[in-house]
């Protein structure tokens, strides 16, 4: 067994001269213990509501999105879509257009997004299980219906059950701007609404979903789409898809996946999740104080047993070892205390679910906090403890040292 690890392993277990160091090593361990704790939970926490806000995306967020590089519709009448469509792999082809309008219920106003689907979207039956009043209906026959989010709803005062209030929507003209006047300068129409949905906050309060053909015709658009959404089948490899896509579309257009749809909700989470590790890294870092406040201890509390080891021959380095490893073990076995009943407690969580939201039931999307372990932030953690032990283990060991050396020396 290496001589260091041994001496240090005795001097971690055995009684000191002084209890006190047999505290605050206790303290130390309990101490990077919690910070490591804190740690695995919080990000698992972040994990949980990064996956739910995810998936709430992801039911409305088609597989691949095509969009015009330089304008802001596609010329449907050049486009490939025969070739498209004919591809194996592809579930559903869907038209959308996206446009700023001003929607207007009884005497209430709100400025949201319009979004315009053609009836290949409804066939996805991604909606469905969103729906938390009506259905999710744009087209019957020949009546035409919307279909807005719940943030969208609650500021207009929607009434669904009522089919005799209408929506009016405005959308500005197409046109040179500075030819109308104020009173040309927007399209109107009016449509019954057949449902509301309910998925990811900044969606709701701004969407709602309308037929693809009323929206042409209240735009002006002829044969134009803003966009091309593709919905694959679930055995779809996505990269030969996109691949193949590309082939056809040729240059002008660009490819979305799900990711680079959503770029900015993405990074915004995971910058949240990072700025909140440092922020509980910085606490375990004061709580490395506490192993440096042991070590130092220990080492004034051995000044004897440095002494019998350097007749033995034991030199300089060996000591700085010697102490070192003592630090991390301290450091290793809080981290490793701290983890295992972090990740006990997450996946009690993630199982059971025994930390609820509060508030009435079915009030919020899920009933309990939402927690998801990765292995990578396992990893993470307990490097940063690693580290932050050595650091904290070698500092102090050479000062330590340093100073009962020129102590040693002062006596000669």
């Amino acid at each position: 067994m290496n001589t260091s690890f041994f001496i240090a392993k005795r001097y971690l277990l055995a009684k000191k001269s002084h209890n006190l160091i047999n505290v605050i090593t206790a303290v130390s361990v309990v101490g990077v213990a919690v910070g490591a704790f804190a740690l695995i939970v919080v990000l698992s926490v972040f994990n949980g509501f990064e996956q739910v806000i995810s998936t709430m995306v992801n039911r409305i967020a088609p597989d691949l999105v095509i969009e015009p590089e330089k304008g802001k519709t596609i010329d449907l009448t050049s486009f490939p879509e025969q070739q498209i469509q004919a591809i194996p792999q592809l579930a559903f082809y869907v038209h959308n257009i996206s446009e700023d309008a001003l929607f207007r219920y009884n005497e209430k106003q709100h400025i949201g997004r319009l979004k315009a689907v053609s009836s290949a979207f409804q066939q996805t039956g991604r909606m469905d299980s969103l729906m938390i009043q009506g259905d999710f209906v744009l087209k019957d026959g020949r009546f035409n219906f919307a279909v807005p989010g719940a943030g969208v709803a609650w500021y207009l005062g929607v009434n669904t059950r009522n089919p005799e209030n209408l929506m009016q929507v405005y959308v500005p003209k197409r046109g040179n701007p500075s030819s109308f006047t104020f009173d040309q300068s927007f399209n109107s129409g009016s449509i019954a609404l057949s449902g509301v949905f309910a998925s990811q906050q900044e969606i709701d309060a701004s969407v709602v979903f309308v037929p693809f053909d009323w929206a042409s015709n209240l735009l002006g658009y002829q044969n134009e789409a803003s966009t091309i959404e593709l919905f694959l089948k679930p055995e779809a490899d996505e990269d030969e898809f996109r691949k193949t896509l590309s082939d056809f579309i040729g240059p002008g257009f660009v490819i979305k996946n799900k990711f680079e749809q959503q770029e900015t909700l993405y990074r915004i989470m995971r910058s949240e999740k990072w700025a909140i590790f440092i922020i509980l890294t910085f606490i375990l870092i004061m709580a490395s104080f506490n192993v440096i406040g042991s070590l130092s201890m220990l080492i004034i509390d051995k000044k004897k047993d440095i002494s019998v080891l350097g007749f033995l021959g034991a030199d300089q380095g060996l000591l700085q070892k010697l102490f070192l490893t003592e630090g991390m073990l301290i450091s290793v076995a809080g981290g490793l205390v701290g983890l295992v009943a972090g990740i006990f407690l997450v996946l009690l969580q993630q199982q059971f679910g025994l930390l609820k939201l509060g508030g009435e039931e079915g009030a919020f999307i899920i009933d309990a906090y939402p927690v998801a372990l990765q292995w990578l932030d396992v990893a993470a953690v307990f490097a940063t403890v690693v580290v932050i032990g050595w650091l904290a283990a070698l500092t102090t060991v050479l000062t330590g040292l340093k100073r009962i050396e020129r102590e040693k020396v002062s006596v000669d």
